[in-house]
């Protein structure tokens, strides 16, 4: 969009600068040819401005909103990781106890482990059951939250391109030379330029 935006300013300034040429005060056919580009291409960055607008508004927010989601998914799925490492870790504590002969000393400590094991474990299973529920309902929700986006998009291109297939085509029409083709404009601007290389001033050393 930068980009856009810079195009259609650069082509304002062309505009104005030919406007300020001498030759507008000399020739008044040159005159209405440059003003006729120059309100062309000041409608051109207006309705580029206005397309800007739009993808910035509908588009480009939208997805720094999205965006801004991440950051708390990512510390959900820490939180998992670091419920799953302590669960892991009193879980291996149980094992050993269960595993050594069963002294007094021995069933105490167990019990002790099970009994700290246990919160442990819920807090692993609630954590672990949210992201189960809830990350398929995210993934699947991103059509749906980025469909309005693609559509404005889509719809500013249409408006602006159609905007600008009208301005250029209105320019042509007050610009063309009725019968001229292409290739005959192109043979007169090299005659031209073949004048102007053989004055004198211009000539190669």
């Amino acid at each position: 969009m930068e980009n856009s935006s810079t195009m259609s300013k650069s082509a304002v300034k062309i505009s104005l600068d030919l406007l300020s040429n001498p030759l507008c005060e000399q020739d008044q056919d040159f005159l209405n040819m440059v003003t006729a580009l120059d309100t062309a291409m000041k409608r051109m960055d207006a309705f580029n401005q206005e397309k800007v607008n739009q993808i910035q508004k509908t588009v480009i927010e939208p997805l720094k909103k999205f965006g801004s989601v991440f950051p708390s998914l990512n510390m959900a799925v820490k939180r998992r990781e670091q419920a799953l490492q302590d669960y892991r870790r009193l879980q291996a504590k149980v094992e050993k106890y269960e595993e050594k002969e069963k002294t007094g000393p021995v069933l105490a400590k167990l019990h002790q482990a099970r009994e700290e094991l246990r919160p442990v474990r819920d807090d692993f299973e609630a954590k672990n059951k949210q992201l189960l529920d809830e990350m398929p309902r995210f993934y699947s929700s991103r059509l749906g939250y980025f469909q309005p986006s693609f559509e404005s998009l889509i719809r500013a291109q249409v408006v602006y391109y159609s905007e600008m297939h009208k301005i250029f085509g209105d320019l042509t029409q007050q610009l063309d030379q009725p019968g001229h083709s292409d290739e005959q404009r192109e043979q007169e601007n090299e005659a031209k330029l073949s004048e102007l290389r053989a004055l004198s001033i211009v000539a190669d050393d």
